[in-house]
């Protein structure tokens, strides 16, 4: 007979880390120690569920993945929709670890994957990478109204520095690739698609990992290019996207707008979207979701012939 899994929510601070036990509630430091402390007084079969914390719970996470013990990392945006549905509005640290225990065991949360090293360090590159491309626009956009001779000079020397650390990045990121004969395949894989570049394949691999192993439809809900209903009784309002992840879905916004000029088969497909009446981001949305949804694909099936 199967052992039954006991949900334990882990509510994630800083400093600190607050794990519900049956009920019963107990603190430890956000530490090496403490997730080891943590960790020793879990029960057999027992499934962690914790929120996404900017980074927070990844030492947690990869504690929880060495031991081999089940965790999976939720939206705190669903948990709190799920504490309102239960009538609780009161929100402490304790109380959210009994929260998330309650949600485990309602919602079943899909299981977190474990990252390879190589993937973690390469999403580390990638969104300092993002980070810098993000300076470099607002100092650009800064330098525009600048008169004064030591206030342009400040700025354009800003900007070499950036654009320097951004050359740095770059060339750690294929470094890092070549070095990995399975990161070289996907991103090579990706790349082959027309309105495709190393950026797109990069932030792609590395905001989401699970390309490849997802089935039909999932991959376009995950980046958040999924249309939802929005119906009631007669009435049908225009479906919308919502959710998903903000650094993928920029990037393969960007692969969309070139895609639909020139990749074939997919101008094909966003002209007739068009003919038929979709307004330009509708069907650009759509152009995302195909793109996302063949990257799933392809990396899935290496047999798997590309047109266009």
């Amino acid at each position: 007979m199967p052992t039954e899994v006991t949900y334990v929510g882990v509510d994630i601070a800083k400093s600190e880390l607050v794990v519900d036990l049956s009920g019963n509630s107990r603190a430890f430091p956000q530490t090496a120690e403490g997730h080891e402390a943590l960790l020793a007084i879990l029960p057999t079969a027992a499934h962690v569920v914790c929120e996404s914390t900017g980074g927070y719970e990844r030492g947690l996470v990869a504690a929880l993945h060495k031991k081999g013990t089940s965790v999976s990392v939720v939206l705190p945006r669903r948990v709190r929709s799920f504490a309102v549905a239960q009538g609780l509005l009161a929100k402490t640290d304790r109380i959210d670890a009994v929260l998330l225990s309650a949600y485990g065991r309602a919602c079943e949360p899909r299981l977190h994957v474990e990252i390879p090293p190589r993937l973690q360090e390469l999403s580390s590159f990638v969104r300092a990478r993002q980070a810098i491309v993000e300076r470099i626009s607002l100092e650009d956009n800064y330098a525009e109204h600048l008169t004064g001779r030591l206030l342009v000079r400040q700025a354009n020397l800003r900007k070499k520095v950036l654009r320097k650390q951004l050359d740095e990045l770059d060339r750690a990121i294929r470094v890092l690739i070549a070095s990995d004969a399975e990161l070289a395949r996907k991103c090579a894989r990706l790349e082959q698609v027309d309105g495709v570049g190393k950026v797109t394949a990069w932030t792609m691999l590395s905001e989401m990992p699970e390309l490849g192993t997802l089935a039909k439809g999932e991959a376009g809900a995950l980046v958040g290019v999924a249309p939802h209903p929005n119906e009631s009784g007669q009435r049908r309002g225009p479906r919308r996207i919502a959710g998903g992840r903000a650094a993928a879905r920029r990037v393969l916004y960007m692969a969309a707008i070139s895609a639909s000029q020139h990749n074939a088969v997919l101008k094909l497909f966003y002209e007739r979207l068009r003919a038929n009446g979709k307004g330009g981001k509708v069907a650009l949305v759509a152009v995302m979701r195909k793109l996302v949804e063949l990257f799933n694909l392809i990396l899935k099936d290496d047999n798997f012939l590309l047109a266009g």
